[in-house]
């Protein structure tokens, strides 16, 4: 199930242009971030969303498999979490090293690169056929159907954003070491969107851009992706790894409320009834009011929206501190990796007029919002349990890690 709300836009602006300082802002958040405690972050960081083809230096993106400068191969390798230019070593066998590299490791294409689905390596000893992305499949739509190949490959490429980000967060696609499951996917056609043990299904009919939007209408959701998707319902699994296995469920509940509630009732009343008249002071989003798992889903799906959008408008020179455009106390940043290294507080800071200005950008093209959500304080420091449970899980340390 995926996000479901209504914004308005000028209260994003107010929330944005209410942050006078930085410091004004810290003071805000450490009230919603539980225990008031700050994270550290080290002084240096690398952006990774930006590529170029080693041969000709040509800008390369995340879903490219070749240079359209030099015509040179390229593929993503998931050991460097970057695309990579290929020189072919045997056509026969398919087998590739990386460009100008003297010996080394020889790669392959994912075996899902035949379809058209794939960008991906494997490393050419490896007996898995699959790239760690692919391998998570457990079911794929029946090819021979019209338009399940191009559906599939809609849906590849949407899954492959979702786990480059769990690469970056450096989160575990298989929880079995944890007591939990392994991150699973089935692409089928006239099923039930959403999770269950690890499993996460997506409807091949999502793919159909038509589709897509008369079910957005449908539940009035101001927004409805692909990506969307994956994010909401990775957290399902998420949650299972970061709050669950790790101990935080007192924390969870005291922001959340009691996941214990029987959540078939719950969400039968949500779509009998609606959500509550005054969500909006408390929720990301309509649907997040619907039952506590749902809220840390929808927390959870919009905490990557952002974390992603920052990342890479940084790596595109889009905002204020890539650009070296300083606005006083607010943007007293240095380069980091947001999914790593930022600080929550850091991390709003710059989300917050990020988001208003691409807002903008769209309206003066006649398009819908690029984020239509209002996100009201008692959301926020959900967003940053979030934060905190990620970091925690990275740094190994226990429940009390803020």
């Amino acid at each position: 199930m995926l996000v479901i709300g209504a914004v308005a836009f000028d209260a994003i602006a107010g929330f944005a242009w209410n942050l006078l300082s930085l410091a004004g802002f810290q003071a805000m958040v450490s009230r919603w971030r539980p225990g008031g405690r700050q994270s550290n972050r080290s002084q240096t960081g690398q952006c990774m969303r930006n590529f170029s083809c080693s041969k000709c230096g040509n800008q390369l993106f995340f879903d490219n498999v070749r240079c359209v400068n030099c015509g040179l191969d390229v593929g993503f390798d998931a050991g460097e979490l970057a695309i990579v230019a290929l020189e072919l070593e045997n056509a026969n066998q398919g087998l590739y090293r990386k460009f100008a590299s003297k010996g080394g490791e020889r790669y392959r294409y994912c075996a899902n690169a035949r379809h058209g689905a794939c960008n991906w390596l494997t490393p050419a000893d490896d007996s898995n056929a699959m790239c760690p992305a692919c391998d998570l499949n457990r079911t794929i739509p029946n090819l021979t159907e019209p338009g399940s190949l191009e559906a599939w490959q809609e849906l590849e490429r949407a899954k492959k954003w979702l786990v480059y980000a769990v690469f970056r967060f450096g989160l575990p696609l298989d929880a079995t070491a944890l007591g939990k499951d392994r991150l699973t996917f089935d692409f089928v056609r006239d099923a039930t969107t959403g999770h269950l043990d690890g499993v996460i299904t997506i409807d091949v009919l999502e793919a159909d851009a038509v589709e897509r939007e008369r079910q957005r209408q449908q539940f009035d959701e101001p927004y409805r992706t692909l990506l969307g998707h994956l994010r909401h319902e990775s957290g399902h699994f998420f949650w299972t790894v970061l709050v669950e296995a790790a101990g935080r469920l007192d924390d969870f509940r005291a922001l959340f409320g009691d996941e214990r509630d029987d959540y078939a009732a719950a969400l039968a009343r949500h779509h009998a009834n609606g959500p509550p008249m005054d969500w909006r002071s408390t929720f990301v989003s309509a649907y997040a009011s619907a039952h506590p798992w749902e809220d840390w889903a929808e927390c959870w799906a919009h905490y990557l929206h952002m974390v992603s959008t920052v990342d890479t408008a940084e790596a595109q020179g889009m905002e204020p501190r890539a650009t070296g455009i300083n606005f006083g106390a607010i943007w007293p940043f240095r380069a980091s990796d947001s999914y790593r290294e930022e600080t929550f507080v850091e991390l709003m800071a710059r989300w917050v007029p990020l988001s208003i200005a691409l807002n903008n950008l769209n309206r003066c093209m006649g398009h819908a919002d690029f984020y239509p959500f209002v996100i009201p304080a008692a959301a926020v420091a959900k967003l940053a349990f979030v934060h905190d449970v990620i970091r925690a899980y990275r740094m190994g340390k226990g429940p009390a890690a803020r």
